[in-house]
């Protein structure tokens, strides 16, 4: 996570990705099982809800936010980087 606080930016490739993918992509979790479980257990919010959907879609904009992982938003490669 960046230092004030803000999610650090993570840009996909497309208009959206699964949430299990983007745990990785992230590098939020070393693996897709990994990922996997945080889901399963309730660990993961998507906009400020607890997400238990693998393949829960993320569009641009959306906050994903892990139990002590850190905060990451979803960006497209025009959007930039933060």
């Amino acid at each position: 996570m960046v230092r004030d606080g803000s999610p650090e930016a993570v840009c996909i490739e497309g208009a959206e990705i699964n949430l299990g993918q983007f745990l990785k992509l992230s590098q939020a979790v070393n693996s897709g099982g990994e990922g996997k479980s945080l889901i399963q257990q309730g660990a993961v919010r998507v906009n400020g809800e607890v997400e238990t959907r693998r393949g829960r879609a993320l569009k641009f904009g959306d906050v994903v936010r892990l139990a002590g992982r850190g905060a990451y938003v979803v960006k497209g490669p025009e959007q930039g980087i933060l």
